[in-house]
This record gives structure tokens, C-alpha cells and sequence, in this order.
């Protein structure tokens, strides 16, 4: 995907390397067993899905932040390279990542040798720990939107889950599939937010715009897949529709109007843009 795809991606979930994480996400080696170390001794499914979450969502932020960055300098009429874009991308998220690993280890009390051994024990018995399975492929998708490297469904021996049937799309059809696709990323959101003004909570409290945007992060991704399902559209299909089209000046402001669109709704709601 190109990095034009990420942008687009990255920006309607986000708005609607770490060391460990490299190795975890790219080789997909299993490290060297502990003989005296039962990892579901050392850490439970729970801590696992409740640090990739705690992960997922700090990059999320970061990686909305890089893509609003990136458009503002295209705006102001800077030309990137693609290859430059893609790098830059890739650099700043496994930098960014890296720094918040320790951080976020320590809050959850973990070393980081127990949670890579714990978390494919898990993910070998992925059917009796479904909710692993789901928070580590949520952090691993977010990496391949970023670096373009296939590593959703990595799995112990570098066996990967098998990748969708990538369908050929028109550019009329990409364009109504992109129009339906962040309709229902903006109305996922528009409903978390109604709950929470239904509460009497206030969104401008970091607190609960925090929560909000964890909420948001929990459903996006169903929510968007779903949409393109009853398109007849995989995930996979819609990234290569970008990327064949990622040229085309009417697709460009097509979508650059579709995001802007969803950016206006979003503050009707309430939302700072890029939350």
C-alpha cells in the first residue's frame, strides 16, 4: 500500500521498533523456552490484551498526528517523494514506538522476555484466547498500514495467516466504496459520543476524550471492514484500489473531500480534529 493509502487509512480511523515490537511483528521467531518459567505464570491473556490496547492506541495517536503533519506540508505545497514519504512514515513510527515501550512495560509491570514468550503461548491456542488474538492482529495491522510489510496473522515460524483475494475495482466503485467506508467510521464515532454526552460526561476532559477515543479504537476497524463487506469488498481490494488510483487527481480530491467532510462532522460532534 502506498503511503498515500496510509494517509488516507490512518486518517479516517484516527480522526472518526519498539524493540520488542520489530522482532515480535517482522520474524516471528519464538524465543528460546525458560525451563523454570511457566509464562502463564508471569503474565495472563488479559495483561496481553491490555498492553497491545495501551500500544494500539499511543500509536494510533502518533500515526494520526504524522499523516496530519504530512498533509498540512502537501497543502502548503511541498512535494515528498514517495519513497521519502513512505520512509518518513515508517521512521517516526517504530521511533516513537520505542520510546513508549518502556513506558508502557513498566505500567503494566512486565519484562519484556515474559511477554513475547506469553503472548505466542496464547497465540497458539488462539481459539481458547480469542481476545489475544484480536488485540495483537489490531497492533499488527496498524504496523502493515504503516510499513507496508504483510505481518497480520504472524504466528511462531514466521507462518502467516493467508492473505485475502485482492478483487479489481473501478474508480467509480472506489470511490463509492471510500464514500460508504467513512460514513460508517464517522457514525461508529458519532455513537461512542452520544453515549457519553447521554452520561453527562464532558469531552473536553482528556480523561473521558481518552476514553472516547479507546472506545473508538476498539470498533474501527470491525466497523470498517464491515462496510466494505456489504460492498463485496475486502480490506485488501480497497488498499490496492488506492494504490492503483493513487495518481489520479480526481480520486485525490474525491477522498480529500471525503476526509474533509468527516473532519467537519466530527467537531459537529464535539471533537478536536485529529482526536
Amino acid at each position: 500500500m502506498s503511503s498515500k493509502s496510509t494517509l488516507l487509512l490512518a486518517g479516517a480511523a484516527a480522526t472518526a521498533t519498539i524493540l520488542f515490537g520489530l522482532s515480535f511483528l517482522k520474524s516471528a521467531e519464538k524465543p528460546t523456552e525458560t525451563k523454570d518459567m511457566d509464562p502463564s505464570d508471569c503474565i495472563q491473556a488479559d495483561d496481553v490484551v491490555s498492553i497491545f490496547d495501551d500500544l494500539f492506541l499511543h500509536m494510533q495517536s502518533v500515526l494520526a498526528q504524522l499523516s496530519q503533519q504530512i498533509q498540512q506540508l502537501q497543502m502548503a505545497g511541498q512535494t515528498i517523494p514517495e519513497p521519502q514519504l513512505r520512509q518518513i512514515l515508517k521512521s517516526e513510527f517504530e521511533r516513537a514506538l520505542s520510546v513508549k515501550q518502556k513506558e508502557i512495560f513498566d505500567s503494566h509491570d512486565v519484562d519484556e522476555e515474559c511477554l513475547t514468550e506469553a503472548t505466542w503461548e496464547f497465540l497458539e491456542l488462539e481459539d481458547e484466547y480469542p481476545s489475544v488474538k484480536k488485540a495483537v492482529e489490531r497492533f499488527q495491522k496498524l504496523y502493515e498500514n504503516v510499513t507496508g510489510e504483510k505481518v497480520v496473522g504472524a504466528r511462531p515460524g514466521g507462518v502467516n495467516a493467508k492473505s485475502e483475494v485482492v478483487l479489481s475495482m473501478s474508480k467509480d466503485q472506489l470511490l463509492d466504496v471510500a464514500t460508504k467506508y467513512f460514513d460508517a467510521l464517522t457514525a461508529a464515532m458519532g455513537e461512542i459520543v452520544q453515549e457519553v454526552k447521554d452520561d453527562g460526561r464532558d469531552l473536553h476532559n482528556p480523561v473521558v476524550a481518552q476514553e472516547v477515543q479507546m472506545k473508538f479504537a476498539a470498533v474501527a476497524n470491525d466497523a470498517g471492514e464491515s462496510a466494505l463487506e456489504k460492498e463485496g469488498v475486502n480490506t485488501d481490494s480497497f488498499k490496492a484500489a488506492i494504490e492503483k488510483y493513487t495518481s489520479d487527481p480526481d480520486v485525490g480530491r474525491a477522498l480529500a473531500m471525503l476526509q474533509m467532510k468527516q473532519q467537519q462532522e466530527l467537531m459537529a460532534f464535539g471533537l478536536h480534529p485529529g482526536m
